[in-house]
């Protein structure tokens, strides 16, 4: 493929992450920082954000685990990834956490281990997503282009 059409591959997958509700104009924002000097900004933020997000999901497992669950520590872990996926613009993960959140107040056990899995669906099909992007990213820069501005 030439760089022409891997650009329009590239806009035509990102418009179809924006389109089915994985991704919001947060996104956008954070691909307007990217630029020469930093050609690598967003894949950098989103693998942080990778790292951070698994490693919440995993201490909400623990915690859920718990004979007695501490619904404050749930709650905060749940703020943490909702926060940061707000932050990056990955409104899926986003919305679930907020209905995770009103499973936290309650002190609904199962409601809130249905929510995990929930957000870890979500968490995981946006992340091989943006995976997918930056796979596409890659080769229009070997092909010597650069990302289309959106």
């Amino acid at each position: 493929m030439d760089v022409s059409q891997l650009q329009r591959s590239w806009v035509e997958f990102l418009t179809a992450l924006f389109n089915e509700g994985f991704l919001d104009s947060q996104f956008n924002q954070l691909l307007q920082l990217q630029d020469e000097s930093n050609p690598n900004f967003v894949a950098e933020v989103v693998t942080d954000f990778f790292h951070d997000s698994e490693r919440l999901l995993n201490e909400l497992t623990g915690v859920l685990d718990q004979q007695i669950v501490d619904f404050k520590k749930v709650d905060s872990h749940v703020h943490q990834l909702k926060g940061s996926s707000a932050s990056i613009g990955v409104e899926r993960v986003k919305n679930m956490c907020i209905a995770f959140k009103a499973f936290c107040e309650e002190s609904n056990r199962e409601g809130c281990l249905r929510c995990l899995h929930q957000v870890k669906q979500e968490y995981f099909l946006v992340k091989d997503k943006l995976q997918t992007l930056f796979m596409l990213e890659q080769q229009i820069v070997a092909a010597g282009g650069s990302p289309p501005l959106m």
